[in-house]
């Protein structure tokens, strides 16, 4: 009952936008019953009533009591039945059982969101971005989620392959993060077909793939599916291109070209670089307009080679990065991915980014790349510049042990060179229950209290 009425309380906070209508509305019911109390005042001074009546209507009480009585009687059934009214209008909106404290809550949270949140890219794909997201849409609704199109595997390669889309399951994961979680319509956009022609085909993908038919373009295919769930935010490709990912991975004597997002990690050799083909994808321009004007740039969590890198691969988003205004953050996976990053501590993470996207020339990658694995390459490329990322965010709880059904996954140890301009953050963001991966509220939280201190 209490935290009901905690909650209630919320709707008279400042800036919610409530309380200047309260006034008027105040007003309004007092110029009315003063109205209606002249009239009456004839009727009630003028008529003799019957014995009955004159019991009923109080006469024989002084005035200030009856007039107290009336206006306590009056006021309850005039909020009894502006509460019972709001109540049936907003049946239609809201969850079952919704109480007086949730619809408080929900426009605290709306009004905050509206107007103080800030402007915040996010860049990634897979479950690592997804997982943010649901974290970051509760602190503002100014997100914007940049997703790689290199996925080739499961539903979404399938759909590539057969219809020439863009593969939708990134971006389908994202816009039900973004969505209402108990909503029915964010379910049946992640129910996976488990049998027939349909097998292992999620609902989402196949509407966003329909949605791209009958709109003719995948972002406003991405931009109506967004409205049909009332997401909180913007989701976008990197590019437009159809662009497939090859990995440069290390079999000792030489080394060997992996082609296609899926294949890479099931090499399970050390990976030298990352690239595309075609090598110089185009970005799609409403990306760079939301970098540029972003209060927060964040870069993960997600696989490293697969999700996080193959959007910096996009020249124009490095550029856009490097010139933006606002801090920004790279996010450090909790544990290592299996066939792509085994061992890696922090470092290896940081410095594997920074091997792709500072600017030199090819001749001098190419050459760092093949005399040695990455840190070779790193170290010429911090010679030449200054990282990309601001801040580091890493986990260090390291109090609950990754279980040993799990085995093939390693916690990513903190380790850092002093050399790196990056500023390591460290703080426990792990899923208690899992972890091996990030909580959605602590890592959101962690991160909005690090940008508060920042601006």
């Amino acid at each position: 009952m209490l935290a009901s009425l905690k909650s209630a309380a919320r709707l008279l906070y400042p800036g919610l936008g409530l309380k200047r209508w309260l006034a008027p509305l105040l007003i309004g019911l007092v110029i009315l019953g003063l109205g209606i109390g002249l009239f009456l005042r004839e009727l009630y001074a003028e008529i003799t009533y019957p014995p009955l009546f004159q019991l009923l209507l109080l006469q024989s009480w002084p005035r200030w009591v009856r007039g107290t009585i009336f206006a306590v009687l009056g006021a309850g059934l005039t909020g009894y039945s502006f509460f019972q009214l709001n109540k049936t209008l907003l049946e239609a909106f809201l969850p079952n059982q919704a109480t007086v404290g949730y619809v408080a809550e929900q426009v605290y949270l709306h009004r905050r969101r509206r107007r103080g949140g800030p402007k915040v890219v996010v860049i990634g794909g897979g479950t690592g971005l997804s997982v943010l997201l649901r974290g970051l849409k509760g602190h503002t609704e100014n997100i914007t989620a940049i997703v790689t199109v290199a996925d080739d595997g499961g539903s979404s390669g399938k759909l590539r392959r057969e219809l020439g889309v863009l593969p939708p399951g990134d971006f389908r994961n994202c816009i039900a993060a973004l969505a209402d979680d108990e909503s029915l319509t964010t379910q049946l956009f992640q129910y996976r077909f488990r049998s027939g022609g349909l097998e292992g085909h999620s609902f989402g993908n196949l509407f966003i793939t329909a949605m791209t038919e009958i709109t003719g373009s995948f972002e406003e295919a991405l931009y109506e599916s967004g409205q049909v769930l009332n997401i909180r935010g913007a989701i976008l490709p990197s590019t437009l291109e159809n662009v497939t990912l090859f990995a440069e991975v290390d079999e000792g004597a030489q080394t060997r070209k992996v082609e296609g997002e899926s294949a890479i990690p099931e090499a399970r050799l050390p990976i030298e670089r990352v690239y595309f083909e075609p090598d110089t994808p185009r970005a799609f321009p409403p990306v760079l307009q939301a970098i540029l004007n972003a209060d927060l740039i964040v870069a993960g969590p997600g696989s490293l080679y697969t999700s996080v890198i193959p959007n910096l691969l996009v020249g124009e988003i490095v550029t856009a990065i490097r010139a933006g205004d606002a801090p920004k953050f790279y996010i450090c996976n909790v544990a290592t991915q299996p066939g792509a990053t085994d061992g890696y501590t922090l470092d290896d993470h940081v410095q594997a980014i920074e091997a792709h996207t500072t600017i030199i020339d090819d001749h001098a990658f190419d050459d760092a790349v093949s005399h040695s694995p990455n840190k070779t390459a790193f170290s010429a490329n911090r010679q030449k510049k200054e990282g990309l990322f601001d801040f580091v965010l890493t986990n260090n709880n390291i109090k609950h042990p990754i279980p040993n059904a799990m085995s093939h996954l390693q916690p990513v140890l903190p380790a850092f060179s002093n050399d790196c301009s990056y500023q390591v953050i460290g703080a426990d963001v792990i899923d208690e229950q899992h972890p091996w991966r990030h909580d959605a509220v602590k890592l959101a939280n962690q991160l909005m209290e690090e940008y508060k201190k920042i601006k």
